[in-house]
């Protein structure tokens, strides 16, 4: 019996038209790795360098394959970037819903359409997934391409189990357009019946893609090379459905060197990692955004953007070709880039839950300690080793006071500490400017130079031969009652 087509005259009539529309499509199937926020990313790009609608939807049809919390996760890196869509499971929209399991009578009916409109077929044969993804099933051998429509529907009315597969033309080539791979022609004799429904009623992945893609009205679809050679399946499902093909984006990969892909198998960072070992998001998302893309024009040699300023400044023309190569050292690079130039009090409110992991003293100002890491650490996670001193004087080494370039040795520093200490028990007040005033008079009283008095302060104040700040801002810092106690004991090893 022929399908009513009343349904999908009213899918039809849903479809937004008239802007561009992007889709980012994850699967929540763990963490967000390299390669999927730089998808998430460029998609978002585009649809706002357009002033388009960028929709979130979750592809969970691999059942087997969903990791508990993972869409938690995707929510979170995107809100955390700045991703944020205009459709999604949690704000709704005119083709909801965005969560493929959600959409399951959907596939089912367009499956069954497409056998009805002679581009699919039911299978009733007993294959492993194995013998499916070995690419040696002869799709021509399969005896059920043959059955008349209705043999095929007998046995379905019988109760027979059978999946749908697409019945890709016997002959001939398939011809797709990439944006950044040009047209691509593949021989039809080299594509395999790919099953679009599996018994369990659920679509494949490719399937499913394709009918939420043009139900959402999707017009880019940016994804990873490795799915170029589905792309001409992709088309002729399209096509047997009389649907226009979208943009096809296909990025090429990123690599972790020349040979290897990055995986988290091999240890290598995902979104979350590499937040947790220091880098700032927006330096993340900076960095990721030209690993395979560069700005073109006026723009070529600029490297540092925020979001806002890609979104301006993006075009899919200036994506490569080639795989990009993920360097843990550029991205430090960057990170210093902007740390640097964050505002002084975003600065203290990002680094105090790393100065506090090492500075547990309530007395002392993390704001004031982070105004001497600013301009001195390249990551978040540098933090507590620079200024764990701060809580307690380490024990070092007395050969730490001497240092050719400030011209001290054990004696010079013995002879610094013993006037340093009552001069600055006495200052009336315990300020930078008091301080520094005090060590540069004692300095010129004692005819030396600054270094010479300084470095022996310094050292015993922090028991560090590199330190964050020096002798007048640590000692202003720790306080008089600290910094007093620690000259002492600096005094004692001297002697």
């Amino acid at each position: 019996m022929a399908l009513d087509r009343t349904y999908f005259e009213e899918m039809e009539a849903k479809i937004p038209h008239g802007k561009v529309r992007t889709r980012f499509a994850p699967s929540p199937t763990g963490y967000m790795h390299v390669g999927n926020l730089r998808t998430a990313l460029y998609t978002w790009l585009i649809a706002r360098n357009a002033g388009g609608t960028f929709i979130l939807r979750i592809e969970d049809t691999d059942q087997e394959r969903q990791v508990e919390g993972a869409t938690e996760v995707i929510y979170r890196t995107m809100a955390e970037c700045g991703l944020t869509h205009d459709e999604g499971p949690d704000v709704g929209g005119p083709v909801a819903p965005y969560i493929q399991s959600e959409r399951r009578d959907t596939y089912g009916k367009y499956a069954r359409l497409l056998v009805e409109l002679g581009h699919a077929y039911y299978c009733f044969c007993e294959k492993t997934e194995s013998e499916e993804d070995s690419g040696d099933f002869n799709r021509a051998a399969d005896p059920c391409r043959s059955l008349t429509p209705e043999e095929a529907q007998a046995r379905v009315d019988a109760g027979e189990p059978y999946v749908i597969r697409q019945k890709i033309p016997a002959g001939g080539s398939t011809t797709f357009h990439d944006a950044i791979f040009g047209d691509i022609t593949v021989e039809n004799s080299t594509l395999d019946d790919q099953v679009l429904l599996k018994r369990d009623g659920l679509p494949t992945y490719n399937f499913a893609n394709v009918i939420d893609d043009h139900l959402m009205g999707i017009t880019h679809v940016v994804r990873g090379s490795e799915y170029l050679s589905s792309a001409p399946k992709y088309n002729l499902l399209y096509e047997a459905f009389g649907w226009e093909v979208p943009t096809y984006v296909h990025c090429s990969p990123v690599m972790r060197d020349q040979q290897h892909k990055m995986s988290k198998r091999h240890g290598d960072p995902s979104y979350e990692d590499l937040k947790a070992q220091g880098y700032l998001t927006e330096a993340i998302l900076n960095y990721v955004a030209l690993l395979g893309w560069s700005p073109k024009g006026e723009q070529a040699e600029r490297e540092v953007f925020s979001l806002q300023e890609l979104a301006e400044v993006f075009d899919i023309s200036g994506i490569s070709k080639s795989p990009a190569i993920f360097d843990i050292d550029k991205l430090t690079h960057f990170n210093a880039l902007y740390i640097r130039a964050m505002e002084p009090e975003r600065f203290a409110a990002v680094a105090e839950p790393y100065i506090r992991s090492a500075v547990r003293n309530p007395a002392l100002d993390t704001a004031e300690i982070a105004g001497l890491l600013q301009a001195r650490c390249e990551k978040l996670t540098d933090i507590p080793e620079k200024v764990d001193f701060f809580d307690a004087l380490p024990d070092y080494d007395a050969e730490l006071f001497t240092n050719k370039k400030s011209k001290t040795n054990p004696e010079v520093s013995q002879q610094m500490l013993e006037a340093a200490i009552p001069m600055l028990e006495a200052l009336p007040a315990w300020s930078a400017e008091a301080i520094h005033e005090g060590l540069v008079s004692l300095a010129e009283q004692l005819g030396v130079k600054n270094a010479t008095l300084m470095w022996p302060v310094r050292i015993a104040a922090a028991g560090k031969a590199v330190t964050p700040g020096g002798a007048v801002e640590i000692c202003h810092i720790l306080g008089r009652d600290e910094v007093l106690s620690r000259l002492r004991i600096g005094l004692e090893k001297l002697k």
